[in-house]
């Protein structure tokens, strides 16, 4: 028969670092949010053989006192908190004390503190959770936590331990973590005698510690995201799809200051995205969200890892809507960078000047007023601007610049003042078709066009069914389809801005995805789905040959239009390539 017995306390510890200190990187990520509530400015981390063997964080922060240094390696003592009111408002990374003991139940553990304004420091020791008595040790102001030989009194967790690099691995991913929430701070890494990171403090310039550790590329190709609404600031930078990845690798969320994994959160985020990321690609982002403490519960895992917000959907919301108004920035419209002098996009060196469009013979000499017909009345004004040819001095070039051939029927090329400009012209022309369809269905119905001759189809009888039962959704959508006999359909109107497209096949999309989804969820959660079919379908297709103005009003479209940098299934829509570059290529200059 078994006994109820009350477990030991060295016991209870180790228990509680089986959940605490899963493996060296859980005590890397506890002991800088410590160093981090301590008010430290410079933090240093230095690891052997991944941590295993000695893991110590050093920090510059305000210290312990002397006679606080054994409690700060006892379970649940803890200087954060004290009230119930405290830990519903908490906004300290630590608060449960439990961090300093776990790591000392499994470890050779030394902690030495010196506050300021004292002579010396104190140093206080643990061997599998038995604590010495305070002794002075030589300590500059703050605290250094050593941790050797992790795990060595219990063997059973050490087996469960990967290799040294892959260790390591998750320990540099914990650092990174921190050193990425707190651009003030100056953090280090060094493992086994060798520098991996040296981070200096980045100030009020948290673009900086970004870009030095995701890359100068994350950097270049990402978006600036600051948006506030009813006590919510959401801020940071997000990549562009081109620089979607194949992993989840590069994405960093904070709540208040926390890295976090939150599925509302993530979901927010994969729904900014989704109408611009090319099939299962993840995006890349470090995005900050602050609001009142006592608007989110940190208190639900064992890692602080998960929280639990009190109005999720508001928060669900504001994230969506600030993400994708930073997503959907034009060509036109995009600001310069911080710190830096305005200038047009894509400006050149001062010394550089702009020379005179000319007309190139590549597949462009027919006028056959494709893009007028295709957009009819919505795309005329920008269309009529783009017919005229550039005057000689131009005195700022657009974004994209100005067309001088075409290229096999499926590529624009243009030039400006940084260089070449390749077009995708399906890609883009689809994106701006999907975007005025979006409009245009936001204002309750798209515009229909009757078409002088209906055409007829053969059906089956699912397809017939579908047309009878969702009629007034297919009229929503721009389209009349009569119902000829048991195995015939006729279109008799579409959509006006696709009434050059492929009608038959328009039609036959349309009635597969009511049939698949029903008519109200339809228009509610496959709106833009349904309306990215319509586009592709609506779009100029490739081996058309358009005009150099057909080609420069679809140029000043892109610049006029939402996310005109991917297609509606997220591949680029155009590549940019400097006369640098192609100094380059050519060997010029060298």
């Amino acid at each position: 028969m078994s006994v109820i017995r009350v477990l030991p306390d060295h016991l209870v510890n180790q228990i509680a670092a089986g959940e605490v200190v899963e493996r060296p990187a859980s005590a890397v990520k506890e002991l800088l949010e410590n160093s981090l509530d301590a008010g430290a400015t410079e933090i240093a981390v230095t690891l052997q053989q991944g941590g295993v063997k000695l893991l110590k964080v050093t920090d510059n922060g305000g210290g312990i006192p002397p006679d606080e240094l054994s409690l700060a390696l006892t379970r649940h003592a803890t200087s954060k908190i004290a009230t119930l009111e405290e830990l519903e408002r908490v906004a300290s990374l630590g608060f449960r004390g439990e961090a300093l003991a776990s790591i000392a139940a499994v470890s050779r553990l030394a902690l030495t503190s010196r506050r300021a304004g004292e002579g010396q420091g104190w140093r206080v020791s643990a061997e599998g959770g038995a604590l010495s008595s305070p002794e002075p040790a030589a300590h500059p102001q703050g605290t250094s936590i050593e941790a050797r030989d992790l795990y060595f009194n219990t063997p059973a967790r050490r087996k469960f331990l990967k290799t040294e690099a892959t260790e390591f691995a998750h320990c540099d991913e914990a650092f990174r973590r921190a050193a990425l929430s707190r651009p003030d701070v100056a953090f280090s890494l060094l493992h086994n005698e060798r520098s991996h990171w040296r981070l200096p403090r980045a100030g009020e310039r948290p673009e900086a510690r970004i870009a030095a550790v995701l890359g100068e590329e994350f950097a270049a190709a990402s978006v600036a995201v600051d948006e506030r609404a009813a006590g919510l600031r959401l801020w940071g930078m997000a990549a562009r799809p081109a620089y979607s990845r194949g992993a989840r690798d590069a994405q960093y969320f904070y709540v208040n200051g926390r890295f976090v994994r939150d599925k509302l959160l993530a979901h927010a985020v994969r729904e900014a995205y989704r109408d611009i990321l090319h099939l299962e690609r993840h995006p890349a982002f470090v995005l900050f969200l602050e609001l009142d403490p006592a608007g989110v519960d940190v208190n639900v895992h064992p890692t602080k890892i998960e929280v639990r917000f009190r109005d999720g959907q508001a928060i669900h919301r504001f994230v969506f809507h600030a993400l994708n108004k930073a997503l959907a920035q034009t060509l036109r419209g995009q600001e310069p960078p911080p710190e830096q002098p305005a200038r047009p996009a894509f400006s050149p060196p001062a010394e550089r000047s702009y020379p005179r469009q000319e007309v190139m013979p590549l597949a462009a000499a027919q006028r056959t007023g494709l893009y007028q017909t295709l957009f009819g009345q919505l795309a005329r004004p920008a269309a009529e601007q783009a017919v005229a040819e550039p005057p000689a001095e131009q005195a700022e070039v657009p974004p994209l610049g100005f067309a001088i051939g075409q290229l096999q029927g499926i590529y624009i090329l243009a030039q400006n003042r940084d260089g070449l400009v390749v077009v995708d012209m399906h890609a883009a022309h689809e994106r701006v078709v999907y975007e005025k369809l979006k409009a245009a269905f936001d204002g309750q119905t798209l515009a229909a066009q009757p078409l002088l001759i209906p055409v007829s189809f053969p059906a089956d009888r699912l397809e017939v069914a579908a047309a009878e039962e969702h009629a007034d959704t297919l009229r929503r959508l721009g389209l009349e389809v009569a119902v000829l006999s048991p195995v015939s359909l006729a279109v008799r109107a579409v959509p006006a801005m696709l009434k050059d497209g492929d009608v038959v096949t328009l039609a036959r999309e349309i009635l597969k995805e009511l049939r698949a989804v029903g008519s109200s969820r339809l228009l509610e959660a496959k709106r833009n789905e349904l309306l990215a079919t319509m586009a592709c379908h609506g779009s100029v297709r490739a081996r058309r040959q358009l005009t150099v103005p057909e080609m420069n009003a679809l140029l000043r479209e892109m610049e006029a239009t939402e996310r005109a940098g991917q297609c509606n299934h997220g591949r680029p829509s155009w590549f940019a390539v400097s006369l640098e570059e192609l100094d380059r290529m050519f060997m010029r200059g060298q």
